[in-house]
């Protein structure tokens, strides 16, 4: 716990300098900066190489905090109480008073929001003084990372700092809904919609042709191991790597599974760290086996297909 209280201050240390840090997360580690800041946040855009247009997601650590920024409503308190600290982002109107950076927000009115459920990173968020801006930390377009090394591995020395919390336990990024004007899914991720409309008692379903980005996880391609991906796929071509959703019995070369027994949490779990494997291993394609699309399942098929855009 001591050496955990020493790298907490470190973090605070380079994020009260307007630096940005990598930081631990349930869903992926996330490249955070000070969102009151437009100094700090600028720099996540110019690390990520990430467009100006793609606004960024907010982490809070408690209502309190989120309340000087955001108006809240009926529906996020239902939500929230339900899943909150947890993988999933809200879509909330900002307050005219918020000291929110509008490089965060695209100059929108908009703001989306998280409450972060990884204990290092909720340690931090109560010792600072602001929120904290952190899209996934990663070049933009390109796979999450899952732990410090691959944080390590996208930025090299060119952040200060990287708060290392272990592996991600949900291994997808957040579920964003809009609930702004209708209630909308507008990313599939670490909170399924059956459960998000049992608590709504609503019908929501994902809007997969949302043609203007209004939030991360939007473009077309995105979450890209940099080679081809080949979906749906019964038999892999010669050398190419193969990426399964349970173990088969019989051993093959190339093999890469996602699950002991076709468990679509520990897939989703580990489908980002096994492309950055397959990557390394320096594979000119990926074919991937049907995955059930049903629960996470959707998410994994979601960021599966933005990487197969390659």
């Amino acid at each position: 716990m001591k050496n955990n209280l020493s790298n907490i201050k470190k973090s605070k240390y380079y994020l009260d300098k307007n630096e940005c840090i990598g930081i631990p997360t349930e869903t992926v580690y996330g490249l955070a900066a000070n969102a009151y800041s437009s100094k700090a946040t600028s720099k996540i855009f110019k690390l990520k190489k990430r467009p100006k247009k793609n606004p960024l997601i907010v982490h809070y650590h408690n209502l309190e905090m989120l309340k000087k920024d955001c108006s809240i409503n009926i529906n996020f308190i239902k939500l929230f109480k339900n899943f909150c600290p947890g993988p999933i982002t809200f879509i909330l109107k900002l307050k005219k008073s918020s000291k929110i950076s509008k490089n965060v927000t695209n100059n929108k009115k908009t703001l989306a929001v998280r409450f972060p459920n990884h204990q290092l990173t909720r340690t931090l968020l109560e010792n600072l003084k602001y929120p904290l801006a952190a899209p996934s930390a990663n070049i933009s377009s390109k796979i999450s990372p899952v732990t410090k090394e691959d944080v390590i591995d996208e930025f090299g020395n060119k952040i200060k700092f990287v708060l290392n919390g272990g592996r991600s336990k949900v291994g997808l990024e957040s579920t964003i809904v809009s609930l702004v004007n209708k209630i909308q899914i507008l990313r599939l991720g670490g909170v399924e919609i059956k459960k998000i409309n049992k608590v709504l008692r609503t019908n929501i379903k994902f809007n997969k042709k949302s043609k203007k980005i209004t939030v991360p996880g939007q473009q077309k391609i995105h979450y890209s191991p940099g080679i081809p991906i080949r979906l749906n796929i019964k038999k892999p071509k010669i050398g190419e790597a193969f990426i399964l959703i349970k173990k088969r019995k019989k051993s093959v070369r190339n093999f890469y599974y996602l699950s002991k027994k076709g468990n679509l949490k520990e897939a989703a779990k580990n489908l980002y760290k096994t492309l950055r494997m397959i990557r390394k291993k320096k594979f000119k394609s990926i074919s991937v086996e049907k995955i059930p699309n049903k629960g996470i399942g959707e998410a994994i098929n979601d960021r599966l297909t933005r990487a197969s855009k390659f």
